[in-house]
């Protein structure tokens, strides 16, 4: 791995400079559990960097950095979460809760996530790549593991820094510097000794860009970004709006109890039909998701019904917000869906609860 280093120093964070220059700086954070917003994470520990070498800085900070979610929610919450908020400098992390997505259809959200980020004016971005088990076997060999490869291609191509922040704790634990527990003491998730070590490679990484030698040359943005990657990427979503839906049944639009969405379409019973109308070849369903959500069967265009069988794992709430992705590589054009409210018929489904936060087209 030596020919993979921490830190990827590419085009400059011209945008954050302007940004402090002028006195006020906002830094959006968003990924998995590793980055919510806790006051024990990594994203603090860079907070409190820039306290340290900007006095008088005021700082505004959105960390909406959702557990169990990957890039493919990110790719439609940036819109909200992150460009309206006008953050000048974002941090992405989907290494670890991305690693288990077909590379295709990981490089096709992740591509799309960079470019809204870089459209129009955009703002700077960095890569963080942390840490979870299934990377070990490969990080004890010597190799970069598949999903921080891919990750760094989008970033490389964009010409996006990255800091491979799991290799800098993996590291100070082979020196006797950390112990394995201090740093992932449930082998995900960094204890707060972990979270600092994840911190600080952030700190070293700023320390060149910000202050030690900065880049002028700033991140492609708007109409000067690359040509992508991959033509089916995600940059173009769509979020249907819950008043273009047609209910059928005792259905309840409210406002939600969570930050990360607005409102809810919900109802508890089982029979209940909804269908809407989308344009696009790639359609996502978001829910708010635990043991006692409902399963649902739908159709589009009048095809077979087919049947959602998602699995509820031991830990997961109403908490979790929950990507489906119903229909993938659709013919480009207009399409039709119905969809009816099941219960599931099996153990672990504990209830018929059907809480959509998200309908989102690609």
């Amino acid at each position: 791995m030596d020919l993979f280093p921490i830190h990827h120093h590419r085009q400059g964070l011209t945008r954050t400079r302007k940004a402090i220059a002028e006195g006020v700086l906002h830094i959006g954070f968003i990924g998995g559990s590793i980055t919510a917003p806790t006051y024990s994470t990594w994203p603090e520990g860079v907070i409190s960097w820039f306290h340290e070498k900007f006095p008088g800085l005021r700082l505004c900070v959105d960390n909406v950095a959702l557990g169990a979610t990957g890039s493919d929610l990110g790719v439609f919450r940036a819109q909200r979460d992150l460009i309206d908020k006008k953050c000048d400098l974002v941090f992405v992390e989907y290494a670890v809760n991305d690693h288990g997505t077909a590379r295709e259809k990981r490089r096709r959200s992740q591509e799309g996530l960079v470019r809204k980020l870089l459209a129009g004016e955009g703002r700077d971005v960095v890569f963080a790549y942390t840490y979870f088990s299934e990377m070990y076997a490969e990080m004890a060999a010597e190799i970069v593991p598949q999903s921080i490869l891919d990750l760094d291609e989008v970033a490389a191509h964009y010409g996006i820094g990255s800091v491979w922040m799991g290799l800098h704790a993996y590291n100070e634990v082979r020196a006797g510097q950390m112990r394995w527990d201090e740093w992932i003491p449930d082998n995900v998730h960094p204890g707060e000794r972990g979270s600092w070590s994840y911190s600080r490679s952030v700190g070293a990484y700023l320390q060149r860009e910000l202050i030690d030698a900065p880049n002028p040359q700033p991140i492609s943005t708007g109409d000067h970004r690359p040509a992508p990657l991959d033509a089916s990427h995600w940059e173009n979503t769509t979020i249907i709006p819950f008043d273009q839906v047609r209910l059928n049944g005792p259905w309840t639009i409210r406002r939600s109890l969570t930050w990360w969405a607005d409102l809810m379409l919900e109802t508890s019973a089982v029979g209940a039909r909804l269908s809407f109308d989308f344009t696009g070849s790639n359609l996502c369903l978001g829910f708010a998701f635990g043991k006692s959500s409902a399963e649902f069967r739908y159709r589009i265009d009048d095809s077979d019904w087919s049947v959602s069988e998602r699995d509820r794992p031991d830990w997961c709430s109403f908490d979790w917000f929950r990507l489906h992705r119903v229909a993938e590589n659709l013919p480009r054009g207009q399409h039709h869906i119905e969809i009816e409210v099941i219960h599931g018929n099996r153990p672990e489904c504990t209830g018929a609860n059907f809480r959509l936060a998200l309908i989102g087209v690609v």
